[in-house]
């Protein structure tokens, strides 16, 4: 038994049973990579996955049961790697952040800049990606923390912890008639074609959540994934822009006005998710606890053992 053999089996179960994938995940040959999956089936004395001639299709019932056993060995080692690095040398390292646009481009800046002071020979690697592939990235150790606000807390494979609320707000350009509202409704904004993010993006959820519960049809005619897009649009006057309040804060130009939207949507929470049973280094912590100052180390400890044992 070895580790590439483990990384075989549970790479086939993430990649869909493709082994073509799997390969190139794992920078090998798809021969090798059924011969390590076969090798293994022959040490355990069972067959993991399911077949139809050659392909795979799925996993066998002994292969359930084997599959969370070789994910907890395969973490273990990552986390045997981390501790050594640990007690190596705590100031060195690279700490993986994956998270979306508006995180990345508002708010992580100020705190990327107090951590690199703490820890300077911290390398940051920044991703950013969807909730989903955010969610997926931690899952698998491609990064060490992830940042969003929808999605993190539906994974059992994350313990996640939420950081900050915020809310949407309405941009417009100078001289809208939307301006000259003095109580702005759902039922107004319904009148204007939309300007937002996308599916799955930046609290998108609790804006179609809210027309829908007013049983107001809306005309989205555009959607994006940067905030910075979608007020580029609403400056060339193809819509009304509903963005994140943080995404103003830092950018009050380009001929835009806003509108408080609190009382139209629901509230966000951004949170931040690990991976469950992970090993987190020192600076790991401290990245989290600037990010969001109300947890505490020890705080962050019991959650991930308490999500351990459970």
């Amino acid at each position: 038994m070895n580790f590439q053999q483990l990384r075989s089996i549970r790479e086939a179960s993430r990649r869909g049973f493709n082994l073509t994938e799997v390969a190139n995940v794992l920078f090998t040959s798809q021969p090798g990579v059924s011969r390590q999956i076969r090798e293994l089936e022959e040490e355990l004395g069972v067959d993991i996955f399911e077949r139809n001639g050659k392909r795979l299709t799925g996993l066998t019932e002994p292969g359930k049961g084997i599959l969370p056993i070789i994910e907890r060995l395969l973490l273990e080692a990552e986390n045997l790697h981390q501790a050594g690095s640990e007690y190596s040398d705590q100031t060195k390292g690279t700490l993986a952040i994956a998270t979306t646009h508006t995180q990345a481009r508002y708010v992580l800046p100020k705190v990327v800049q107090q951590f690199r002071q703490a820890f300077p020979e911290v390398r940051i690697a920044l991703q950013q990606s969807s909730p989903e592939h955010i969610a997926e990235w931690v899952m698998s150790g491609k990064a060490d923390i992830g940042i969003a606000t929808e999605g993190l807390s539906q994974f059992k494979d994350l313990v996640s912890f939420p950081c900050y609320e915020w809310n949407h707000v309405i941009v417009v350009p100078e001289g809208h008639p939307l301006l000259r509202k003095e109580t702005l409704t759902l039922e107004d904004l319904a009148n204007y074609p939309l300007i937002t993010y996308d599916v799955g993006f930046t609290g998108r959820g609790h804006i179609d959540a809210a027309f829908l519960d007013a049983g107001l049809r809306t005309d989205i005619v555009l959607t994006a994934m940067d905030s910075d897009v979608i007020q580029q649009y609403v400056a060339l006057g193809l819509g009304v822009g509903i963005v994140a309040s943080m995404a103003i804060e830092t950018n009050r130009t380009n001929g835009l006005r806003t509108i408080a939207a609190d009382h139209l949507f629901t509230p966000n929470v951004t949170r931040l998710a690990v991976r469950r049973g992970a090993y987190l280094r020192t600076y790991t912590y401290d990245f989290i606890r600037q990010f969001a100052p109300a947890l505490s180390k020890e705080d962050i400890r019991k959650a991930i053992a308490d999500a351990d044992n459970n």
